[in-house]
């Protein structure tokens, strides 16, 4: 498990937008289908995937998931229904926001590694693993320097390699701001590369058609405040105000939703440690919990309203609990549905 430190800094990683990362697909010959894909994508295919070009012959039969404080990426796959060509899968957050999703994570082959410091897959270990295709949640997840295999080391072997669009730089620079976007342009790419654009499409299709239908119920409400918080997972600070959602996808959902995020940042902050004055004069009217593996996320909540009784949320006991819906992956639409009930309820009866 990662520690609390090693977790937010990831976690921050994968939320970074950076322009320049892209992905480009050009499709070059006929493909014949098989059993398990739709027959759709035409092999070799080339993909630009932060500022490299990768080509596909066939779709990859041996995956590694990287950790990076992420289940975006492996909660794709199992969406897409190519999960099965997972043979060491790293990543795993111990709640989902979406029924099964956590225990068909954790029933994926790991590889049997022993991670490093960073809780991710050591050079060697990674090489062992004879993957024909890599998935990192960041660019830093081949970072030499780091002890991680490079994505020339591995495409010396065969293997290819793949970072979301949004989170090509290995150290952590933003220029941009990270959107739902982000996570359909990541379906699209995984649907291109495994043959199931089909199933990427209707991914996609469904999301967008949920969010919508949630974002007209709350269009015409006045915009509620929203505090997002990871409770006691501080970088250094065991606090519950020490990690406080800043800029990041969240923002778009939040928004989505009829919500704003009052610590919202557009500097490349995407986490910061908020006074309890500060958070005192704030008007709050949903509070937003993060589970990560939390033995009690509801006593978290509640200790927390509890110190603000000045807030409409406080008044109301209005709060709700999400883990992985809020960040990069398949499943934005749950968070947007359930922010939305919570900060304008009058709208779902």
């Amino acid at each position: 498990m990662l520690t609390k430190r090693a977790l937010l800094l990831a976690l921050a990683a994968s939320t970074l937008a950076v322009t320049g990362c892209t992905t480009s697909v050009t499709d070059t010959t006929d493909n014949r289908p098989s059993a398990t894909t739709e027959g759709v994508t035409k092999y070799p295919v080339s993909l630009e995937n932060c500022g490299k070009t990768y080509t596909f012959t066939e779709a990859p039969k041996r995956v590694v998931v990287m950790n990076g404080g992420s289940v975006g990426e492996v909660s794709s796959l199992i969406a897409l229904g190519v999960a099965d060509r997972v043979v060491a899968n790293a990543q795993s957050y111990g709640a989902s926001d979406i029924p099964d999703r956590a225990a068909a994570i954790d029933a994926l082959p790991t590889g049997k590694f022993t991670p490093n410091s960073l809780q991710d897959i050591p050079r060697e270990a990674m090489l062992n693993q004879h993957p024909d295709l890599v998935i990192s949640t960041t660019g830093g997840g081949f970072a030499a320097d780091q002890g991680f295999a490079t994505r020339e080391e591995l495409a010396a072997t065969g293997a290819n390699t793949y970072v979301p669009r949004s989170n090509c730089a290995v150290t952590g620079a933003v220029t941009g701001t990270p959107t739902i976007e982000d996570s359909y342009a990541l379906l699209r790419d995984l649907g291109t590369i495994f043959d199931v654009p089909g199933r990427a499409d209707r991914l996609i299709a469904d999301s967008q058609r949920a969010i919508a239908e949630t974002t007209a119920l709350v269009a015409d409400q006045p915009k509620q405040n929203v505090l997002l918080v990871f409770p006691g997972m501080g970088m250094g600070d065991s606090s519950d105000f020490s990690a406080i959602a800043a800029g990041g996808i969240w923002n778009d959902v939040i928004g989505k939703a009829g919500g704003v995020n009052p610590f919202n940042r557009d500097d490349g902050t995407t986490f910061v440690t908020i006074s309890k004055e500060q958070l005192a004069v704030t008007p709050i009217d949903g509070l937003i919990v993060v589970n990560y593996r939390s033995p009690d996320i509801d006593a978290a909540a509640k200790r927390i309203l509890e110190q603000f009784p000045q807030w409409s949320a406080t008044k109301t006991n209005n709060y709700a609990v999400l883990s992985d819906s809020i960040y990069l992956g398949p499943s934005n639409d749950v968070a947007v549905q359930r922010i939305a009930k919570l900060v304008h309820p009058e709208q779902f009866r």
